[in-house]
């Protein structure tokens, strides 16, 4: 595994709500609580298999706007909350990517995360 791979396996992960769609849908948005971590999100309730590309957008307090990822689903696993998502991202933004690092550890300095 590479040195970024590991890196983003062992990033924290802090609460976010996402809002998330099958890649190319058409149709809304769906709003799920989950996590983000720097490589990906998780999030509860997904009707979503393996290997399916989505959409994915959250709001960062330090950027103006949301971010916009493209993700694919590595896994689904079974928790005391039901089926979980967890997503992978695609093609992240360097800008992106910096802001969500950033936005972790400001939590994480206010003593959030996981």
């Amino acid at each position: 595994m590479s040195d970024k791979a590991e890196d983003r396996r062992d990033s924290p992960r802090v609460p976010m709500r996402l809002r998330v769609r099958r890649a190319g849908g058409l149709g809304d948005f769906e709003t799920q609580d989950g996590d983000l971590s720097l490589g990906g999100c998780a999030w509860h309730g997904s009707g979503m298999e393996p290997g399916t590309k989505v959409e994915v957008r959250f709001h960062l307090p330090i950027l103006p706007d949301e971010v916009e990822a493209t993700g694919e689903v590595l896994q689904v696993t079974q928790g005391p909350k039901g089926p979980a998502a967890h997503v992978r991202f695609l093609d992240l933004p360097v800008e992106a990517e910096l802001a969500i690092a950033r936005h972790l550890d400001d939590v994480l300095r206010q003593g959030g995360g996981r």
